[in-house]
């Protein structure tokens, strides 16, 4: 109770020590989050996702000096790949917006992907949960940048926005079965380097040819996250997007959908945990580890025998 009401009187060393808790999956951990989690819903979430190299650090580090010129507390989530040393996160907050490290209106927190394929860490959205009942107004999460498999996101924030940047005409093209299809507001970043022009056409072409149900057509805007040019539009496009989803109940909806699928994860980490622990004390496993090498069985249907004795 000590480091929950430290961390909710404004103590980032009692949030960080909280959000470990939660990340390393600490019983302690849990019961704060149980705790936490009638004060959650307030935070609005904005994903930033896109291909590796196109600015997203730089672009968040705009949107949230931005933002807290206007009054905003905002919090960042920076996903970055695991470490195959330390099993970290290899970039880290350390080098990332370092402006705002005495800013008490600013918590950036960096995870490692932990093997997770989605683009997001495997605890993004409980995090998300602390942060929001902490009160930190906006949150913004960045993805690990990987490309077209990087959807996860959709499912942790209100509003996606994805980020190209001039030239990436073939990664759109590639793309567009992926991530393409999650966003909401477009960015060409880098709009002083190459065609940008010519990147916007692609991008408006090719969604013009798959038209959005629902109403919300997703604006393409350009930027150049280095001098803050395009950021005042993209936080009027997030703006426009949120009071679209509140005025006929589309963000109550999402989040509500969002919640079935965090308990269904949550469902899925315990009993794997159940399975790997009981597995652990069973003979039986190496025995069918052995029928499976030795090719009377196939790994279905040791697994089946498997969790039937379990």
């Amino acid at each position: 109770m000590a480091l929950l009401d430290e961390a909710l009187s404004g103590s980032h060393q009692a949030l960080a020590r909280v959000i470990s808790l939660v990340e390393d999956g600490d019983p302690e951990g849990q019961a704060l989050l149980r705790q936490l989690h009638p004060r959650t819903g307030a935070a609005y979430t904005v994903g930033i996702t896109g291909p590796p190299g196109v600015g997203k650090s730089t672009l968040v580090d705009a949107l949230t000096r931005t933002l807290r010129s206007q009054g905003t507390t905002v919090a960042v989530v920076a996903v970055d790949p695991t470490s195959p040393f330390t099993g970290g996160a290899l970039l880290g907050d350390r080098i990332r917006m370092q402006d705002h490290a005495a800013d008490p209106g600013v918590f950036i927190r960096s995870m490692a992907t932990r093997g997770s394929l989605g683009g997001l860490a495997p605890t993004t959205s409980d995090v998300v949960r602390v942060l929001d009942a902490a009160g930190f107004q906006i949150i913004l999460i960045e993805t690990v940048g990987t490309g077209q498999a990087e959807v996860d996101v959709v499912g942790a924030a209100d509003t996606v926005a994805i980020v190209l940047m001039p030239g990436f005409g073939d990664t759109v093209q590639t793309m567009k079965a992926g991530i393409m299809e999650i966003g909401e507001i477009f960015v060409v970043n880098k709009a002083d380097q190459g065609d940008a022009d010519r990147t916007l056409i692609e991008v408006k072409m090719m969604l013009a040819l798959a038209p959005r149900t629902g109403g919300w057509h997703p604006p393409v805007l350009t930027s150049i996250a280095t001098s803050g040019r395009g950021v005042a539009d993209l936080l009027e496009a997030i703006a426009r997007h949120r009071e679209w989803q509140e005025r006929d109940g589309r963000l109550a909806a999402r989040r509500r959908d969002r919640r079935r699928r965090e308990i269904l994860r949550a469902a899925e980490r315990r009993l794997q945990a159940r399975i790997l622990e009981a597995a652990a004390h069973s003979r039986r496993l190496e025995t069918l580890t052995d029928e499976v090498h030795a090719g009377r069985l196939d790994p279905a249907a040791a697994a089946e025998e498997l969790l039937r004795e379990l």
